[in-house]
């Protein structure tokens, strides 16, 4: 049986994990983080994804873990209502979609828990360098013991230590969407009951969302800007930034910026895509964000990830004991449905794409190919 390290432990990878113990290998998936990480923005699950997750057998908890929105409010800078809708929200889109909306920590667990009993994890580890060999690739690691595997796939995300390793700096691979996104948890303060609210201020703006029965808040802020210089992307300059931005809103900026000081599970990056001509080199190759990120401006992370999963180790399947011709495989099947799914987060700038264009990229992809 064929050896796989998968280094990545969020959704991609264990869903992954599942799919390859299914068809006979033998997963094992390593992840920085002690845990499977907290924290996170909610996700969305659509078309043909539903379908990957109806077949590992997680529809049902999927569909109980979903979010509850009635709707949502648009405000002005000073916090008045100009539109609102109990038919669509911008982070999920129509309410009356099958199309599932989680909280990614949720989903991250949900796989966990699905796949555990099955497939080796290593917390609190990460891949510190690869060398193939004749006898597959050797994975030198942070803290364990060096090992071989017969394949290695990255589902580390947009800033991958294996596609650094193996394709080499991610300057060559990511393109900077003109602005960040931060996502942090709070208490919910405003009240809200199963309702977002969505605001703009000049170069900046956000979604604020109720989870946990009513109990939190998730709050998703975004702000445009250029590149950042790498000494001030450390979470520490990245979470001052945030702060003093927040600070000066003219509607709930003072206990915006509070929690976002105050958060536990304070996340910030740059939205940016990772564009690449090809997703495999030798016995190497990237699933997910780490090859073909779309930015959550196009809201399709998700599915991608799920959709890519499933293909990647179909194709693994269908050509036994031949990477080469299952990687090709892979990218020939995913790449035009990653194509479309990118495009969504450019296609309107400072908005959300068409429902039409949604739809089309959402299912644009057989599972069965």
């Amino acid at each position: 049986m064929q050896t796989v390290l998968i280094s990545g432990g969020g959704i991609a990878g264990p869903v992954l994990a599942h799919w390859l113990r299914r068809h006979g290998f033998v997963p094992t998936v390593v992840e920085r983080a002690r845990t499977p990480r907290p924290g996170g923005q909610a996700v969305d699950i659509r078309g043909v994804a539903l379908e990957v997750v109806e077949r590992t057998g997680l529809s049902a908890q999927a569909a109980r873990l979903r979010t509850r929105m009635r709707g949502m409010s648009v405000l002005d800078p000073e916090g008045n209502e100009v539109h609102r809708s109990t038919e669509a929200t911008y982070s999920s889109g129509r309410l009356d979609s099958d199309d599932i909306e989680v909280l990614r920590e949720d989903l991250v667990r949900l796989v966990y828990e699905h796949t555990r009993a099955d497939v080796e994890y290593v917390f609190g580890d990460s891949v510190r360098s690869l060398t193939e060999t004749g006898a597959g690739v050797r994975a030198d690691f942070l803290h364990g013991a060096s090992r071989t595997f017969d394949l290695v796939v990255g589902a580390d995300g947009l800033h991958s230590t294996v596609r650094r390793l193996a394709f080499g700096p991610e300057s060559g691979f990511t393109h900077h969407l003109g602005s960040y996104l931060s996502v942090f948890g709070a208490d919910n303060f405003l009240g809200l009951d199963d309702w977002q609210v969505w605001l703009r201020d000049g170069d900046t703006g956000f979604g604020i969302m109720p989870v946990r029965d009513n109990a939190e808040l998730r709050i998703a802020f975004g702000f445009e800007s250029g590149p950042l210089p790498e000494e001030a992307c450390d979470n520490a300059s990245l979470k001052r930034l945030v702060v003093d931005r927040l600070a000066g809103l003219r509607w709930e900026g003072a206990r915006l910026a509070k929690a976002a000081e105050e958060a536990p599970d304070f996340y910030c990056d740059a939205m940016a895509q990772v564009r690449m001509e090809h997703w495999s080199r030798g016995r190497v190759a990237l699933l997910g964000d780490a090859g073909y990120c779309p930015s959550p401006l196009s809201g399709q992370g998700t599915s991608l990830a799920l959709v890519g999963a499933y293909v990647l180790a179909d194709c693994l399947a269908q050509a036994p004991g031949d990477h080469r011709a299952a990687y090709s495989r892979y990218e020939q099947r995913m790449r035009p449905f990653v194509d479309l799914n990118q495009a969504l987060a450019v296609e309107n700038p400072g908005g959300p794409a068409s429902e039409e264009s949604v739809e089309a990229a959402k299912n644009a992809l057989p599972l069965d190919g």
